[in-house]
């Protein structure tokens, strides 16, 4: 299949004709305009017609805890099967599938397994290695690329090459690649690394011993990524026994967990939340996407590009695949958990900061409303009805993202603050408050599913710690949701307005690289 040309576009700027460039750059303005339309709206109509903004809060505030509801039930399930499928035997499993007419054995399938690396220790790279070699699928045939960043300096080469000659016994093949610096048309960080580093695999390792694309699936992790022993079991079942499997990306569950014990109360918070929103998206696999880890056939891989001059490349490798097989294309949850880092620096402030600038990264996801926009129009065999569907969900999640918590938590008393004399001597000025807090007071429910769930997600707290510390810590886990809103707003609400009025204006972000700390 010929590539489509409008899949590499980055911005704006990419495209040639200029009323197509104008159209994008229309497309990129839009999150932000509803996002900020929503709260200066709210703000300018609180003062005008107060009474029609009581109503949109009181409205908004039910349609909230109708979502809650929902969710905090997808968030149930997700978690029980992700508990049931973390104990079941999946390489006996794999063992009961039986050849079927096209597809290859189970022991014919290799996986590539990536971890772009830029200035990270060596011990990081090594606990993530170190649970490699505890995977129950056979290691031979298992591919370890480690690629470095040409920029962060020889001596990270050196560490590069002294682990893998430390692990490449190990393994089927050991690779080593280091990412050149300066590449005309790409943005420095995660994606470019990955993408030459799967080139470089190909050229190497895959062509080179003529494996057929369709046995090879490519996992793209982070360089913290554990994943835990029955992982890729579980990822080969679940490609041999999907109906159309070279054809869809495969995504586990997300935790935190790798120093969920050292990290700061807000940390844990925010990483768990996003946690239970895979969780949640899980159980909507419809509505779901590459996130972060997650696994790709390497004939998608290869055909499709993975993306390097992108931000969110991790959505982006979705939606390329997806524009390019004309909507044939899907994301299969896996309800199997890798683990990673919560956020986490040398001290309270600074990891404040580094919280906000990873989820002002994340946010900046928006910039796939834009990408799916322009490719929508330009793609006619793709049905109207997966078009909308598509964009309702991802509009109303940045939207919510940057607008939701700011309208509960701050702005649903501004009809009385500015409504005037008139409206707060009526009788919706006075019930507004009762109204809008009892209804929050029910969706409690929702933040203490969170909140239990959190705990049984837990890994037992480290030995290191003193007793007195464990007990202080474990009850924490629990009374730390309590600032959740004030959570939802500063690392939530802000870096996604934040990214969103950037993109409005034309101010694209880089790829900045999370601070790895161990404690």
């Amino acid at each position: 299949m010929e590539k489509k040309d409008y899949l590499d576009i980055s911005k704006a700027s990419d495209i040639k004709n200029p009323t197509e460039r104008g159209l994008y750059r229309f497309f990129e303005m839009i999150p932000g305009i509803l996002s900020l339309g929503t709260l200066f709206g709210v703000l300018v109509l609180s003062w005008l017609i107060p009474s029609w903004v009581a109503v949109f809060i009181i409205c908004f505030c039910f349609y909230y805890l109708f979502r809650i509801f929902y969710f905090s039930l997808h968030q149930i399930f997700g978690y029980f099967k992700v508990r049931s499928n973390m104990k079941r035997d999946w390489l006996r499993e794999l063992k009961k599938i039986k050849g079927q007419e096209g597809k290859p054995n189970w022991k014919d399938i290799y996986h590539i397994i990536i971890f772009p690396a830029y200035k990270e220790s060596r011990e990081i790279i090594e606990e993530s290695m170190g649970t490699l070699l505890k995977a129950d699928y056979p290691k031979e045939k298992m591919i370890v690329v480690l690629s470095v960043e040409q920029r962060a300096g020889k001596a990270f080469e050196d560490q590069a090459k002294e682990i893998a000659k430390k692990y490449s016994g190990s393994f089927y093949k050991f690779l080593v690649t280091a990412h050149p610096d300066g590449v005309a048309g790409e943005i420095s960080g995660k994606g470019s690394n990955t993408s030459y580093a799967g080139k470089e695999v190909k050229g190497k390792i895959i062509d080179e011993l003529k494996i057929p694309y369709e046995n090879v699936l490519i996992s793209t992790f982070d360089i913290d990524t554990k994943a835990f022993s029955q992982y890729f079991s579980c990822l080969t079942w679940h490609y041999l026994t999907e109906p159309n499997p070279i054809y869809a990306s495969y995504q586990p569950v997300p935790v935190y967990n790798n120093n969920i014990w050292s990290a700061s109360f807000f940390s844990r918070v925010v990483s768990t939340s996003n946690t239970f929103w895979q969780m949640i998206q899980q159980e909507r696999s419809e509505k779901l996407t590459t996130y972060s880890s997650h696994t790709t056939p390497a004939k998608v891989f290869f055909d499709v590009g993975y993306p390097a001059n992108v931000v969110s490349d991790d959505s982006r490798i979705f939606w390329k695949a997806y524009l390019q097989y004309d909507g044939n294309y899907r994301v299969v949850p896996i309800y199997y958990l890798v683990s990673m880092d919560a956020v986490m620096a040398s001290n309270f402030w600074r990891t404040i900061v580094n919280q906000y600038k990873q989820q002002k990264r994340w946010a900046w996801g928006c910039a796939e409303i834009p990408y799916m926009m322009f490719g929508f129009l330009n793609n006619k065999k793709i049905s109207v009805w997966q078009k909308i569907g598509h964009l309702y969900t991802i509009l109303d999640g940045f939207w919510s993202w940057a607008t939701a918590a700011l309208l509960l938590f701050l702005l649903g008393w501004l009809p009385i603050l500015l409504g005037g004399h008139n409206f707060n001597f009526s009788v919706l000025s006075f019930n507004l408050p009762i109204l809008t807090s009892q209804i929050m007071t029910v969706s409690m429910v929702g933040m203490f599913v969170s909140a239990i769930l959190s705990t049984m997600l837990l890994p037992p707290v480290p030995k290191k710690f003193k007793w007195y510390i464990k007990i202080y810590k474990k009850s924490t886990v629990f009374l730390q949701w309590v600032l959740l809103p004030i959570t939802l707003i500063l690392f939530g609400s802000l870096p996604s307005l934040d990214a969103q009025i950037r993109l409005m204006l034309g101010r694209y972000m880089g790829f900045w690289v999370t601070e790895k700390v161990r404690k």
